[in-house]
C-alpha cells in the first residue's frame, strides 16, 4: 500500500475567453498541475491566469506541451521530423517556464500531452525528440511518464528524473497502454469506477478493459479536467486517498 502520491490534473485547456471556474474548483484538491502551452489549447492570458491560480493554491506547476494541433486538441499523431518536434517542445516548455518564473514561481515538471505523450511512450524517435528538448532547458528536469515505457527509459538514460504516472479516469489495455478514446469504455466517468481503479493503484495493480489484473507502478495519478464531473471527481479522489492514509504531495 502506498503511503504518499502526487495527484495531478491537466489545466488551462482553454483558448480564447478563459473561464477559470472549473480549474479553480479542481485546484484545491490536487498537488500538481500540467498547464497547456498553446499548441493544443491555452493562450498567453490563459497561461498567466492558470499559473497565478496554481501559485495561489500552492500547486506545483508543470508544462504540458503537445503536437501543434489546435483543431484536434493535440490528440492526433503528427509526422514531424526530430528537429521539428524538438523545437516545438522546446518552444512550449520555455514559454511556460518563463511566464511561471516571471510570476515568482518555478517549473516543477514536464508532461507531454495527448498523442505526443502516448506516441513517445512507445516510439523511440518521438521520445528522443521530447527528451532532447527538455534536457536543453534543465538537464535533471522531472518528467511524468508511464512506467516501463520507451519515454521513461530514454528520459532516465538522459539524466532526467522520471515520475511514473497512472490515470484515474482512463481504461487500460492488456499492454498497459491507455485505451483509445475512439473506443467505447476508454474514459471512466462514474465515481465508483474511478475509485475502484484508484484502490488498485494503491496496491500496485490495474484491471484492464479485458479483465486482466496486471502490476503497475504509480507515483503520480492524473485526472483529466475535461472528464465529465472532473471537479467533483477531484474532491472524491482527494478524500479517498486521505481516508486511506495516503499523503497527497508533489514532493
Amino acid at each position: 500500500m502506498l503511503s504518499k502520491i502526487d495527484l495531478n490534473c491537466d489545466l488551462g485547456e482553454f483558448y480564447g475567453m478563459y473561464d477559470e471556474v472549473r480549474d479553480s474548483r479542481i485546484m484545491p484538491f490536487i498537488s500538481s498541475c500540467n498547464i497547456a502551452c498553446g499548441f493544443h489549447s491555452g493562450d498567453p492570458v490563459t497561461i498567466m491566469k492558470t499559473v497565478k491560480l496554481a501559485l495561489k493554491n500552492e500547486v506545483a506547476i508543470g508544462a504540458h506541451p503537445s503536437y501543434p494541433d489546435l483543431q484536434g486538441f493535440g490528440r492526433r499523431i503528427m509526422n514531424l521530423s526530430s528537429e521539428e518536434l524538438e523545437a516545438c517542445v522546446l518552444y512550449q516548455v520555455s514559454a511556460l517556464k518563463g511566464i511561471t518564473e516571471s510570476m515568482g514561481g518555478s517549473l516543477h515538471h514536464v508532461k507531454p500531452h495527448g498523442a505526443l505523450y502516448n506516441h513517445a511512450a512507445e516510439n523511440e524517435e518521438t521520445a528522443i525528440g521530447v527528451v532532447k528538448a527538455i534536457v536543453r532547458i534543465k538537464d535533471d528536469m522531472l518528467i511524468y511518464a508511464p512506467a516501463n515505457s520507451v519515454l521513461s527509459s530514454i528520459a532516465e538514460d538522459a539524466g532526467l528524473r522520471v515520475r511514473r504516472e497512472v490515470f484515474a479516469d482512463r481504461r487500460y489495455e492488456d499492454n498497459l497502454s491507455l485505451r483509445s478514446r475512439k473506443l467505447k469504455g476508454a474514459v471512466l466517468e462514474q465515481k465508483e469506477h474511478v475509485l475502484k481503479q484508484l484502490a488498485g493503484f494503491l496496491d500496485g495493480v490495474v484491471h484492464t478493459h479485458d479483465g486482466l489484473e496486471l502490476p503497475i507502478e504509480a507515483e503520480t495519478i492524473c485526472l483529466h479536467s475535461d472528464t465529465d464531473g472532473s471537479a467533483a471527481l477531484a474532491k472524491e479522489i482527494n478524500e479517498f486517498l486521505t481516508k486511506h492514509d495516503v499523503k497527497i504531495t508533489s514532493d
